[in-house]
Order: C-alpha cells, then structure tokens, then sequence
C-alpha cells in the first residue's frame, strides 16, 4: 500500500527545527539563566545536529518527537505504509543510538526530551544535568 498524497503533503509540513515544545524548553532554560547555542553539531565532521547545545558542559539536548523516534509511550505504527514506516522510525532509532554513542565517546552526553514531556520539567532535568556536568570541569 503507497501512502496517500495527502498524508505525504501532511509529514512534509512537519516542522523538524523550532517546535512548540523546543522553544518552551529553551524559554525555561533561558529564564533560568542558562545561556546555550540552538541548532549547532556537537562533533565537527558528524552531520548530527543538537537543538540545545551547552558547549562547555559537553551537553547536547535532543527534542524527538513521538512519531518520527518511536516513542515507547506515545508511538504508533501506521498501517498505510506499514514497511515504509517501520523501516524509516528505526532507522530514526538506529541513527539516535549511534549519535549518543558517538558523543559519549568524545566526552559528551547527549539528553533525549520527548515531545510529550512538560517542558519547564524537561528543563529542570536539563539544567541538573548541565550543572552536575560544569562543576565536573571546574574541579578537573
């Protein structure tokens, strides 16, 4: 079964950069003083690109959405298509596997938000994490 003109003019209008929930999780962290580049690769030479990065900290946050990176709360598997979406949503996996590995081999470590989480607790846990990870390099 082809996927339908429709539903192929509908994920073609999905926004990947500057979503809802990305830009209330970056407000929260700005509100909370944090200061980070948005949209940047981590790796030089690694086509991967974060939406937050906080560079001296070596974090790199990843807002994913439910659908497109399977999540296991909220994914659903369509079946118009059914082999097109599978194969498409684990490679998705796939791909968010290696970059986490790939970061954490040259000292980063990579933070997945779900675009199902609240943002403001989302950024709670991002900024802990960024915290933790900066009083590591100050004392090193």
């Amino acid at each position: 079964m082809d996927t339908t003109p429709e539903t192929r003019a509908r994920m073609s209008r999905q926004v990947s950069r500057n979503t809802k929930v990305e830009l209330a999780l970056r407000r929260a962290l700005h509100a909370a003083g944090l200061r980070y580049r948005v949209h940047r690769r981590p790796l030089k030479g690694v086509r991967r690109e974060a939406d937050v990065l906080f560079g001296p900290a070596k974090v790199a946050v990843f807002v994913d959405g439910c659908f497109w990176h399977g999540c296991p709360e909220h994914a659903t598997w369509p079946k118009r298509n059914a082999d097109f979406w599978r194969t498409k949503i684990e490679g998705n996996q796939r791909r968010d596997r290696d970059t986490d590995e790939r970061l954490a081999s040259a000292g980063w470590l990579a933070v997945r938000v779900w675009e199902h989480e609240d943002p403001v607790v989302a950024a709670v846990r991002v900024m802990a994490l960024v915290a933790s990870r900066r009083q590591r390099t100050d004392k090193g």
